[in-house]
């Protein structure tokens, strides 16, 4: 008799014996039998979570991750082939399929958000002119924009220009607030050299 805690030689400690538990779990999981899912669960959401947080490098989303491959397991099981692969390696490659796309969907909607950012402060350039200096200084003035790093310029488009709170762009740019506060107070600072003006 196996003592409370100890795993028997050749079950769960064995990774062959591991592999085949999860595929017929997964195909109990095709004929829709919840507790077999429930099992399926137990046993891989650990490595879809651990594989979404090495692409994604953050574990919140690498958590919405790992429910969204859980759902596609239960939706799309009826369509493993047991004869292409392990059921652990089908449901591992979901995994980082998915946390890759979703990098590349928030890396889209943060270039998305700049560009929609860059259109909006084209009419606020005449007005920075002309508070900073005269209006035939708006050259100036993007010039001495395009003197910034582009984080720095971004972070204070946003906050001065087009009127965000420090909290705001930090949301918006998925930083910290320390770190946006300081690419707004270093970007400030340069134009201020730049522009040769006491604010």
């Amino acid at each position: 008799m196996t003592s409370p805690g100890r795993v028997p030689h050749g079950t769960a400690a064995d990774p062959r014996s591991r592999a085949n538990r999860v595929g017929e779990l997964l195909r109990a999981v095709a004929e829709g039998n919840h507790e077999a899912f429930a099992g399926l669960y137990d046993e891989t959401a650990g490595m879809v979570h651990g594989t979404a947080v090495r692409v994604l490098r953050d574990p919140e989303l690498a958590a919405e991750v790992t429910q969204e491959v859980m759902v596609e397991v239960w939706r799309t099981a009826p369509r493993f082939d047991g004869a292409r692969g392990s059921a652990l390696a089908w449901i591992a490659t979901m995994a980082h399929r998915r946390a890759v796309d979703r990098v590349r969907a928030v890396q889209a909607q943060r270039d998305r958000d700049v560009r929609a950012a860059a259109r909006d402060y084209d009419r606020p350039f005449d007005e920075v002119a002309e508070s900073v200096a005269r209006a035939d200084e708006r050259t100036r003035v993007q010039e001495c924009l395009a003197t910034l790093t582009e984080l720095q310029r971004d972070a204070v488009l946003r906050a001065y220009y087009g009127g965000r709170t420090y909290r705001e762009v930090a949301a918006d740019v998925a930083a910290s607030l320390p770190t946006v506060k300081s690419r707004i107070r270093d970007g400030l600072h340069r134009l201020k050299m730049c522009l040769g003006v006491e604010w």
